[in-house]
């Protein structure tokens, strides 16, 4: 029985396993999809509205297929753009396509079935929430592939931080509260902000640690066109924006929530003060990413948490 495939070359490639297909949605992003949403359900409850939750764990859902897709998406273009190596500083199980003979195209067919399986999620959403939600999505989806594909992907220029920061920070939080609330309003972007900044950072920290590499790769990231020290200057100040933020929202809107705002402080005080020491170089990268991550989940826990303590809101 011969082969499908008339390519010597594609007949040697190895099988793309469930293993790989986990080390490549890179689960430790995850918070930029969950801690969005956590947000947007506990400003739904504060708010007085009844939540589902079935429709939250629906959207949880979704927001994950979606950033799972994101970051194949990136491998896979970065992989045949010849952007990541063997050389750079990552975890092999951070860049499956290098150190494993797979063919790229099933990472490529594996980012498109994640991102039809999140639009097949969201039939249900539409069921019960109605077009809204599917125009902030079909949006999101859209920045989905441009990130990373076409001949010049927003990954590649200094726009990245605030898209990523943007679409998931801000346009998740807005779109899953209109479905829990069924009220589309501009202040749930205000309220979203800390999670725009958080996110943001997530990619910020990723591309200052890759200054050098992304140089080589003709990518014109902002930390690229400011060079690392001012690029580290402008990361601790949004470090301290995220956190006049969160304190700021919660003391105008959810004013009873600003008793949770000291153990925040405390907690995440030893997160922060690491993160703050980091030369964000390639070989503390993955030292970063881990540190990023983790504050995003401390502060967004806490911020949710923030929310929900209070009582009241205040409307303007």
């Amino acid at each position: 029985m011969t082969s499908l495939s008339s390519n010597p070359k594609e007949r040697a490639y190895g099988r793309f396993t469930a293993q790989m297909a986990l080390d490549i949605v890179a689960p430790h992003t995850w918070p930029a999809a969950i801690v969005p949403v956590a947000v947007a359900t506990s400003l739904a409850i504060a708010t007085g509205y009844q939540v589902s939750a079935t429709l939250a764990v629906v959207l949880l859902a979704i927001c994950i297929l979606m950033q799972s897709s994101v970051n194949t998406f990136n491998d896979y273009y970065d992989y045949v753009k010849g952007t990541d190596s063997s050389e750079d500083d990552v975890d092999p199980t951070d860049a499956v396509l290098i150190y494993n003979n797979v063919n790229p195209r099933s990472a490529l067919v594996f980012a498109i079935a994640l991102l039809i399986s999140a639009f097949v999620l969201g039939g249900y959403v539409i069921y019960r929430a109605g077009l809204i939600p599917l125009a902030i999505g079909s949006v999101g989806a859209v920045f989905v592939v441009l990130y990373s594909a076409g001949k010049t992907p927003i990954s590649y220029l200094p726009l990245g931080e605030a898209v990523s920061g943007i679409v998931m920070g801000g346009l998740i939080p807005l779109a899953c509260y209109q479905v829990l609330t069924g009220v589309l309003t501009p202040l749930a972007m205000l309220w979203a902000l800390p999670e725009i900044l958080g996110i943001g950072l997530i990619m910020f920290t990723n591309n200052t640690c890759d200054i050098e590499k992304d140089i080589v790769a003709h990518r014109r990231t902002l930390s690229v066109l400011l060079n690392r020290e001012k690029a580290r200057t402008l990361y601790h100040a949004i470090l301290w924006l995220w956190l006049i933020a969160i304190i700021l929202i919660v003391g105008v809107f959810f004013t009873q929530g600003l008793i949770m705002i000291p153990f925040m402080l405390l907690s995440t005080y030893p997160l922060l003060k690491a993160l703050r020491s980091n030369p964000l170089a390639p070989n503390t990268r993955q030292a970063a990413m881990s540190q990023i991550c983790s504050v995003n989940i401390a502060l967004g826990a806490w911020y949710a948490a923030a929310i929900l303590a209070s009582n009241s809101v205040i409307v303007w």
